[in-house]
């Protein structure tokens, strides 16, 4: 391999690179069967090599690909005798998975006899199994009773697929239909990510690329040191709290002690809480990327976010609390919630050694998965609940963007097509626009939630769980900025008693026609709210922005 890179060719190859992930996310996006990808794109790609180094990635779901290196790892230990046209499969938590809906698949990128690459592809399934539909189950004590685990597998063999393996995956399922359909989905993309890859190594040669490789992370490396340099030094503390875990147990605490001196920055999770009995537990794999978005929030955003943007952070964390849980605790919560309030306690911390770049806590994820009956087809369904995305946190750039989705997710996860969501599944959005007075005040005003009234048009009773946070504590200001609105869902349902829907429920009962009154939180205010300008707040009251009277109806 040649020692030096000219910078033209390394820049060609890093956008060669980028744009193979991101061919591959267009792969998923039109191929796919559920709703849940193909319309909410709750999926992400990357590339790794046999280091378990992420090379690139395409902008989908952070707590995704943070997770990827650690996946890559396990698959790495557990195999070493990977040919060509193998494939690889696996979700398990405590094996580099995040929790058991997203499934990830590995393909390897050879040169010759030569291993070299992973293309990678994790993507959120709509049901896997387990005491519950929709795959979230906030009764869970345990990981046997969250789903189907699947170890590092290989899936295809030499180019051959595992028929047996497959239909005892989709035979473990509710839907076999659309997990056989996505899992096809996540196998093209993969191949197709492995035939461009084998394409560059072709046009420039494998050693070319590789030494481009190191370049590009040396580069990112370089990049992000000069700007972390820039940071005040010190010891900063921030912390975060969960609503609660859904057993009784409340404000739940994430504790992030950061180290900052010259180019390099320490986080400590040690004196979070210990962990739960439920599904609100972290595993390693998502706590690893929590911290990585944290920390990536805060360098500047043309930094390629890949492993060398990583080196000058350290993260400390101890097993058995809520941010790292022992093998078999229940996890399926966690890349939402803890990793929002990760990212939060660590940004509260740095807002003392980088203020410019702290944003305001965005939303928190309220989910609801309703399983039932279509009476147009006399089929099931399981629908998850993507539309009412809450409001994002305001910044030193600005106000923040509405409904734009939570923390880990920074806008990578869509609602898609209200009119598309009615067609396919029995559901009338009655009513779907912004809630005034969510957002957090401040000298710039936090991203405004939605105002849904969702109708059920079904003719036999369905149920529905939920899972998610927010409804205590709602998204931190910053720097003297306001938080934003916490989340209030209630159930209206004809002969019954309007009741407030908790953040953890399952087997909610479902009646023909109830309405599901959905207020999403706004995010956090930044700066103090006596900064805002008279003409923001003149425009603020012509939009409807900040109504009292609109905020008092929820």
């Amino acid at each position: 391999m040649s020692a030096k890179i000219d910078p033209i060719t390394r820049s060609v190859v890093q956008h060669r690179l980028s744009s193979i992930v991101k061919e591959m996310g267009e792969a998923m996006l039109r191929t796919s069967y559920s709703q849940i990808l193909n319309s909410s794109r709750d999926f992400s790609l990357g590339i790794c090599d046999t280091r378990a180094r992420l090379i690139a990635q395409a902008d989908h779901l952070p707590v995704h690909v943070g997770a990827l290196p650690w996946a890559t790892i396990a698959v790495e230990e557990r195999f070493k005798d990977v040919k060509p046209g193998d494939v690889f499969l696996l979700n398990d938590p405590y094996y580099g998975g995040s929790h058991l809906p997203d499934l990830t698949v590995f393909v390897p990128v050879f040169d010759g006899d030569k291993r070299l690459l992973w293309t990678i592809v994790r993507a959120h399934q709509s049901d896997i199994g387990g005491a519950t539909h929709g795959a979230y189950n906030p009764g869970a004590t345990e990981i046997w009773q969250e789903g189907l685990r699947i170890p590092p597998i290989r899936l295809s063999e030499a180019g051959r697929p595992r028929e047996d393996l497959l239909e005892m995956l989709a035979l473990n399922v509710r839907n076999p239909r659309e997990f056989r359909g996505d899992l096809a989905a996540m196998l093209g993309a993969a191949h197709l990510g492995e035939r461009r890859v084998a394409k560059l190594f072709s046009e420039f040669g494998a050693p070319v690329v590789e030494a481009a490789i190191e370049a590009i992370l040396d580069a990112t490396e370089a990049q992000t040191r000069a700007v972390v340099s820039t940071w005040k030094d010190g010891v900063f503390h921030g912390e975060a709290f969960l609503d609660d875990d859904g057993h009784g147990r409340t404000d739940i605490r994430i504790a992030a002690k950061v180290t900052k001196k010259g180019s390099d920055v320490e986080v400590d999770l040690t004196q979070s809480d210990p962990q739960s009995t439920s599904f609100v537990n972290s595993s390693h794999a998502n706590m690893q990327a929590a911290v990585a978005m944290a920390f990536a929030y805060l360098i500047d955003a043309d930094i390629p976010k890949n492993t060398g943007a990583l080196r000058p952070l350290k993260v400390i964390a101890k097993q058995g609390t809520i941010v790292w849980a022992d093998p078999g605790r229940p996890v399926t919560l966690c890349t939402s919630h803890p990793s929002n309030e990760i990212v939060e306690a660590i940004v509260k911390a740095m807002s003392a050694s980088c203020p410019e770049r702290a944003m305001a806590g965005w939303s928190r994820r309220f989910r609801i998965a309703i399983q039932g009956e279509d009476p147009r087809t006399g089929k099931q369904f399981i629908w998850h609940l993507f539309q009412a995305r809450p409001g994002g946190g305001a910044s030193s750039g600005g106000d923040g963007y509405s409904s734009i989705g939570e923390w880990h997710s920074v806008g990578g996860l869509k609602f898609g097509s209200i009119e598309v969501a009615e067609a396919r599944f029995p559901l009338h959005f009655r009513q779907h626009e912004f809630r005034p007075g969510s957002g957090g005040d401040g000298q710039f005003l936090g991203g405004l939630g939605v105002a849904l009234d969702l109708v059920l048009e079904t003719e036999k009773p369905s149920r529905g769980n939920t899972a998610g946070d927010g409804a205590r504590h709602g998204p931190c200001g910053m720097l003297g900025g306001e938080d934003g609105e916490p989340h209030h869902y209630r159930l209206l349902s004809e002969g019954r008693e309007p009741r407030v829907l908790r953040t953890k429920e399952v087997g909610i009962e479902l009646h023909p026609g109830d309405c599901l009154e959905i207020r999403s939180s706004g995010g956090g205010g930044w700066g103090p709210p006596s900064k805002r300008s008279a003409e923001a707040r003149r425009r603020d009251a012509e939009q409807g922005l900040t109504s009292v009277s609109a905020k008092r109806r929820g």
